[in-house]
């Protein structure tokens, strides 16, 4: 079975690359020379530390294997490693999209089916 790895982006950025056929990334992913996707263990600390209470998120699900060698596993937060793409995202590696509702608490609410991994976040 093929890792998912997803990313997190604002719905007026997914259409566009829907409409482009590609996603160029964030400004945060241009500065940083990469574009940056968790797993499904990590989102919820993504979500907490960038994206807390914002609201018209999508969550894009990607296989990991369509992007090749541009995909890097960089350690980051708390030394897990991280998927990095060093390429643009082409659009039909896409496999799903989900929006990504704000709970009365101000959370997000993740799809209940993601995938997890016991023993750790790294691949």
């Amino acid at each position: 079975m093929s890792e998912i790895i997803y990313k997190l982006m604002k719905t007026y950025a997914w259409r566009e690359a829907e409409a482009a056929g590609v996603y160029h990334g964030s400004a945060d992913d241009e500065r940083d020379g990469f574009i940056h996707f968790s797993t499904a263990d990590q989102l919820p600390g993504t979500l907490a530390k960038h994206f807390a209470g914002q609201e018209g998120l999508t969550l894009v699900a990607v296989d990991a294997a369509t992007l090749g060698d541009k995909l890097v596993w960089e350690p980051s937060r708390r030394g897990d490693l991280f998927p990095h793409l060093y390429d643009p995202l082409p659009t039909d590696a896409v496999l799903w999209t989900r929006s990504l509702p704000l709970n009365a608490d101000g959370t997000h609410e993740l799809p209940s089916d993601l995938p997890r991994r016991r023993g750790g976040a790294t691949p």
